[in-house]
């Protein structure tokens, strides 16, 4: 038996390849002799020669690039990012389509996911967010790498090697002129740049050293007539986009619709964002709970809801908080959930639909973590009423999704 029959690496091989639908993740589906090959920097009906980054002989599947367009898609551009590319940093997924269409492939992916794992038809457009400039100049916090001569830079695609920039078009122009790419950081690992909306201006961190002593910075969000500042750590969660977290909280108010008086829960709360918008809807005669296990971010949420007596922070994992509540009996008109990349999961799903909330706003960063926890909504007796996608990480896979769910019984007008 030759060395590649007994399970030898393909890395390196070529071949050609029809170029099937995108998939979740920034690649396409393809398939080579019988088997899936997931390819970065093709376009869905192109013909292109994938080289394997990743597989070898009896994998399931094989990971590759589009060395060379043979069919080129109406839909491909010359990426704007010198960078971008095979073997070059992997931060962008989709350089080399036009804006329009990268979201209707992201789309694609929405209506895949909720296909495959919620088993509902959704047709949902990805909705630009203001704030960047054709899909470039948005980022507002950067966290560069450093290679072993102390050059910064980006990671290639599923891969620790350093690739040096001296730009990233992604990247908010105020971060580019901070001069970090223009430095040697020997010594780092990393240097995150983040450019607040409020203030105090650049901050620049080193990692390792800097991160347990990282500045608190300030961010400014308005929604309708609404608007607030709020303390962030430098290296705390905030949304990159700099329309985001302001469009977010927009529309989840505006679907919501809080009432004086009414109780609302914000799980998965960070430094606050929802539960002080939530706050001042409720008014002083309603109550907000706040929960969060990051004890930073805790610090910073107390911080921000210090001039709301209504509102509660409680450090703790959402499983965990929910659980004394439904013992004691405890109910809410409105939940808002942000919870991580991984979702929220069946448990956290039950127990939210147990509060026997009016409705519920629960904000997402991976459509296919929404999709399944919408299947155990559905298990519990909420559907969903509103979904919207929004391109917040523009030519990047991700995207951010808001689902607002109801009880079934109103959804099907019972």
């Amino acid at each position: 038996m030759t060395e590649r029959a007994q399970g030898g690496s393909l890395v390196g091989v070529q071949f050609v390849v029809e170029v099937g639908p995108v998939a979740h993740g920034g690649h396409c589906v393809a398939r080579h002799d019988g088997r899936v090959v997931f390819v970065r920097h093709a376009l869905p009906g192109e013909r292109v020669r994938v080289e394997v980054t990743e597989g070898k002989e009896g994998d399931r599947f094989l990971r590759g690039d589009a060395v060379e367009v043979l069919q080129p898609s109406a839909h491909r551009v010359t990426p704007p990012c010198p960078f971008a590319g095979p073997g070059r940093c992997g931060g962008c997924d989709f350089q080399h389509a036009d804006l329009a269409y990268s979201r209707e492939l992201k789309a694609a992916v929405v209506a895949e996911q909720f296909q495959r794992l919620a088993g509902l038809t959704v047709d949902v457009p990805v909705e630009p967010v203001p704030g960047d400039t054709e899909g470039l100049r948005w980022r507002t916090r950067v966290e560069f790498a450093v290679d072993t001569d102390g050059r910064p830079g980006l990671r290639k695609h599923r891969s620790h090697d350093v690739v040096p920039v001296d730009d990233c078009l992604i990247a908010t122009q105020e971060v580019v002129d901070s001069g970090v790419l223009e430095r040697t950081w020997r010594g780092s690992t990393a240097v995150d740049v983040i450019a607040p909306s409020a203030g105090p201006g650049v901050v620049t961190v080193l990692l390792p050293t800097g991160e347990k002593a990282a500045p608190h910075v300030r961010e400014h969000v308005e929604a309708g007539g609404w608007s607030e500042d709020f303390r962030v750590g430098a290296r705390g969660f905030w949304q990159v986009h700099p329309g985001a977290a302001s469009t977010f909280v927009g529309h989840v108010l505006a679907e919501l619709a809080p009432q004086p008086g009414e109780r609302a829960v914000d799980l998965y709360a960070g430094v606050g964002l929802f539960a002080v918008a939530l706050a001042d809807a409720v008014g002083e005669d309603g109550a907000v709970l706040a929960v969060e296990s990051d004890e930073r971010a805790v610090r910073d949420a107390r911080r921000n809801v210090h001039s709301r007596p209504q509102v509660e922070v409680r450090r703790s994992r959402v499983d965990r908080a929910l659980r004394p509540l439904l013992q004691q009996q405890v109910s809410a008109d409105l939940v808002v959930l942000d919870p991580p990349r991984t979702g929220a999961g069946r448990d956290v799903v039950r127990e939210v639909a147990a509060l026997r909330p009016r409705l519920v706003a629960y904000v997402a960063c991976d459509p296919a973590a929404l999709a399944r926890d919408v299947a155990y909504a559905r298990e519990a007796g909420y559907g969903i009423r509103s979904l919207r996608a929004f391109d917040a990480f523009p030519m990047t896979h991700h995207m951010e999704c808001i689902a607002i769910l109801e009880p079934l019984a109103a959804e099907d007008g019972q």
